[in-house]
């Protein structure tokens, strides 16, 4: 037996369609099932496949020594405490794939490829799920017009319902991200000006600037767009609302027209 032992910290019987099999779980979370008993249901030699294991890199690491409880014999004789050779159950797969079928009665290769496909999967639901045995199969129950069949899949209904609208919501708000982000670089026309009619308005201002300048021999762009700000309560001209585009042009043509000849924009 391996030097190498574990603490169980808990232990099941988990029937494994027609055998029994123990699974204790160690303090570290990982579940151990005794090799003595998968040997005597697949009718192995024990001391003969210790050996295998003990050569073998991996397997050798996951095979342990543990205490586990022993069910009195059916003459009542025996049970109680005793050691006991233990395989992780994430390594039974990689044990019995070593294993030559030709080696195995005839009669007992259909159980030796149940227990490759699934008993590993039993043994640790045994612990995660709480589930002894692997017949009926889940699948199998949830089949079944029972009250209790159709509450699990009322409950997933409602979970999958629950789970698309979550994924809406994320798409949404995505969507939302992504669309204030093209609206900051094209400008928002339900809030702001877009980047051409700014353009405008910023040629108006200059044409008002440029003839008051003429008349005043002063610079008056300052003046113009201070005037714009104050009577259209913003701080710049690329914030002013789109509602007041047309408001805007109109008033700064009006004034170009009051102070030059010039063609209204």
């Amino acid at each position: 037996m391996s030097s190498k032992s574990i603490q169980p910290i808990e232990q099941r019987q988990v029937e494994f369609y027609d055998d029994e099999l123990t699974a204790v779980l160690d303090k570290d979370g990982s579940v151990f099932v005794s090799l003595r008993q998968m040997c005597d249901a697949l009718g192995l030699d024990r001391r003969g496949q210790v050996r295998r294991i003990q050569r073998h890199d991996i397997l050798s690491d996951g095979y342990k020594g543990g205490v586990i409880m022993s069910p009195p014999s059916p003459s009542g004789r025996g049970g109680g405490k005793q050691r006991a050779g233990l395989l992780r159950a994430d390594l039974v797969p990689l044990w019995l794939s070593g294993l030559e079928i030709s080696r195995v009665k005839e009669d007992l290769r259909p159980k030796l490829k149940r227990f490759q496909r699934e008993a590993a999967k039993a043994l640790w639901e045994a612990f995660k799920e709480r589930r002894l045995t692997a017949d009926p199969t889940f699948d199998e129950l949830m089949a079944q017009d029972s009250p209790e069949a159709r509450a699990v899949r009322m409950a997933e209904a409602v979970l999958q319902l629950a789970r698309n609208q979550l994924m809406m919501r994320s798409q949404i708000e995505d969507h939302g991200r992504r669309l204030e982000a093209i609206e900051s670089q094209l400008g928002d026309p339900g809030r702001h000006v877009t980047p051409e009619q700014a353009s405008r308005i910023s040629q108006a201002v200059k044409a008002v600037a440029l003839a008051l300048s003429k008349a005043s021999g002063r610079n008056e762009y300052g003046g113009v767009y201070g005037e714009l700000y104050r009577r259209y309560e913003v701080p710049s001209y690329r914030e002013l609302p789109a509602a007041k585009y047309d408001d805007v042009m109109a008033w700064l043509n009006e004034w170009l027209q009051s102070t030059s000849s010039n063609s209204p924009f």
